[in-house]
């Protein structure tokens, strides 16, 4: 699933395709993804002669502003968005259409459909669900030391699961979540709670840096991510332990360890992370 990174380089991009378009007509083949409102004819009337403002990014969701309303979508396993002449055939798997004036169209293609879009009238999308309980973004002024220890001080999770929890910071999933913990020196299996003043420090430090370097790289390319252009992310090739099962540690040679915290895959050195 895409993460903070990839998601922030999709907007870029797609701010740079769509910026200044009007949908002319939307055409929906999944309706199923469509989560609010619950009719998707309604979903479509809504959008017809609107032009899109800007492209924003809550955590791991994109955030269509148009005139009267915000498009709020998420991209799941493999959702993708593309611009294209209107002459140009879609496939089985584009499951919404947005056509502009210009005869140009931003197709959703999603091979697993699991993808999900949220239609709210302006203003309103941070008061409801998927937004409004999301914490606060890593790099925003909210997100502080003192902060993210009183999070983890309340919790006896595990770090790498509280990490994880969209409602105590945005953006980390299973790929930044190791490498911040890496980079920290810290135990994936460690309980949130136990960890010292200078950890919590390093913590935050590292959570920051490692998503910094990975928006500037276009994000990690693991499994099938490209951005709106078919671009390939290049930060999977600065990765200290995520998908490196059984190879040597950049740091200190030792054959890195894959476990399962909370159900997921985490990838870790035993020597370093004690």
């Amino acid at each position: 699933m895409p993460e903070l990174p990839e998601v922030e380089t999709v907007r870029r991009t797609l701010l740079q395709l769509v910026k200044g378009k009007t949908i002319e007509n939307v055409t929906i083949h999944w309706p199923k993804m469509i989560k609010k409102p619950e009719e998707p004819d309604q979903f479509v009337d809504a959008l017809i002669g609107q032009t899109i403002h800007d492209v924003n990014r809550r955590g791991k969701f994109l955030k269509f502003i148009l005139d009267d309303y915000v498009l709020v979508s998420h991209l799941r396993m493999e959702g993708r968005y593309g611009l294209f002449e209107q002459k140009e055939e879609s496939d089985k798997h584009t499951h919404a259409i947005f056509t502009f004036t210009d005869e140009t169209e931003l197709r959703y293609r999603d091979v697993r459909k699991f993808g999900t879009m949220h239609l709210f009238k302006k203003g309103l999308e941070e008061k409801e669900l998927p937004l409004s309980q999301l914490g606060p973004e890593p790099f925003s002024k909210n997100f502080t030391v003192s902060y993210l220890e009183e999070r983890l001080k309340k919790t006896a999770r595990k770090i790498k699961s509280a990490l994880l929890d969209q409602t105590i910071v945005v953006g980390l999933g299973n790929i930044y979540v190791d490498e911040a913990l890496f980079r920290s020196g810290i135990n994936p299996e460690r309980i949130a709670n136990t960890l010292t003043k200078k950890e919590y420090h390093l913590l935050h430090r590292e959570i920051i840096l490692t998503l910094e370097e990975a928006v500037a790289q276009g994000g990690s390319t693991v499994r099938s991510y490209v951005n709106t252009q078919g671009e390939i992310g290049m930060f999977q090739l600065q990765l200290y332990v995520y998908g490196r099962t059984n190879e040597p540690c950049k740091k200190c040679g030792t054959i890195l360890t894959k476990t399962v915290v909370g159900g997921r895959g985490t990838h870790f050195c035993e020597k370093c992370q004690k």
